[in-house]
C-alpha cells in the first residue's frame, strides 16, 4: 500500500487548533498551501511537547550555527483565526519528528501517520550531524515507510510564531485544580486532595 507525502516547504499556514468545547477538545495540526488543506489528529500532550521540543531545537541552532532568533513572533505572523473549515481529518499522529536544515535554515516538522508500534512522542536532529554509528540503529526506529505524512518547512520567525499559539491553544482549555492541578470541569471534580469529595 503506497503512503501519501504532504509536504507543505514552506505553507501558506501551519497552526495548531482545536475542535470542540473544553473538556472534550480534538487537538489538529493544520497546514495550508498551494489550494490545499491537510488537518492531522494528535493529541493535547503532543501539542504541548512539540512546542517544548521545538524551542530547544531553536536555541540549540543558535547555539551551534549562529542562526539569528526572534526574541518574538512578528506581529505580522500572529495567528489567531479558528482552524480553515471543514476539518477533515487525514490520519491520527502517532510519531513528530523534528530537523533543523543548516542549508536553509529552516525547522522540518514531520507527523507520522500513527502505525501498529507504540507511538514515539518526538524525535529530533540538527540536518548537520553526521553519525555514522547510528546509522542502523536510526533505520531499525524508522517508522514504517508505509505511513502517511505531514511535513512542513519554517522559518525560525514562523516557528516561533507557531510555538506562541501552540502554547496559547493548549493553555486555553478547562483551568487545572488549585489543589491538584487535574482539569475542573464546570461542575468540579473528584480531588484527591480531598478524599474524593467534589471540589
Amino acid at each position: 500500500m503506497t503512503h501519501q507525502v504532504h509536504a507543505f516547504e514552506p505553507p501558506e499556514r501551519f497552526v495548531a487548533g482545536t475542535v470542540g468545547e473544553p473538556g472534550d477538545r480534538t487537538f489538529y495540526l493544520q497546514a495550508r498551501g498551494g489550494g490545499r488543506v491537510i488537518s492531522v489528529a494528535l493529541e493535547k500532550v503532543q501539542v504541548s511537547l512539540l512546542a517544548e521540543k521545538l524551542e530547544e531545537l531553536l536555541l540549540e541552532a543558535n547555539k551551534r550555527f549562529g542562526v539569528s532568533l526572534p526574541e518574538e513572533p512578528l506581529l505580522t505572523l500572529h495567528d489567531n483565526e479558528p482552524l480553515d473549515s471543514p476539518v477533515d481529518e487525514e490520519f491520527r499522529v502517532g510519531t513528530l519528528g523534528l530537523a533543523f536544515d543548516v542549508d536553509t535554515s529552516t525547522v522540518v516538522i514531520e507527523a507520522i501517520e500513527a502505525g501498529e508500534p507504540e507511538p514515539d512522542l518526538i524525535g529530533e536532529s540538527l540536518g548537520d550531524e553526521e553519525d555514522d554509528d547510528d546509522t542502523d540503529e536510526d533505520e531499525d526506529d524508522e517508522p514504517d515507510d508505509d505511513l502517511d505524512r505531514l511535513r512542513v518547512r519554517l522559518t525560525p520567525e514562523a516557528t516561533r510564531a507557531f510555538i506562541d499559539r501552540a502554547r496559547r491553544v493548549v493553555a486555553a482549555g478547562r483551568p487545572p485544580c488549585p489543589l491538584c492541578g487535574q482539569p475542573l470541569d464546570p461542575a468540579g471534580h473528584l480531588c484527591p486532595r480531598h478524599n474524593g469529595y467534589h471540589r
